[in-house]
């Protein structure tokens, strides 16, 4: 469960394309399926953004307060 909570999109990924290559391996699927699963995979992808974007913006508010491992501490060159 760790797993999805942290790599959404890589998951959101790899079942979109596994569901293009159904669609174009299996033509005699109905229409109406494919385009339902099309809908429900956009519905997805638009919760799989908010929570990057979430992370995102959880890491930004972490650099603001000085906790980014990787900020350079050293002096700026002359």
């Amino acid at each position: 469960m760790s797993f999805i909570s942290k790599h959404p999109a890589r998951i959101y990924a790899v079942a979109v394309a596994a569901l293009a290559l159904v669609a174009h391996y299996r033509p005699e699927l109905p229409g109406a399926l494919v385009l339902g699963l099309v809908a429900a995979v956009l519905g997805i992808g638009e919760a799989v953004q908010r929570t990057e974007d979430q992370k995102t913006a959880t890491a930004g508010a972490g650099d603001q307060l000085g906790n980014n491992e990787h900020q350079d501490h050293g002096e700026l060159p002359a």
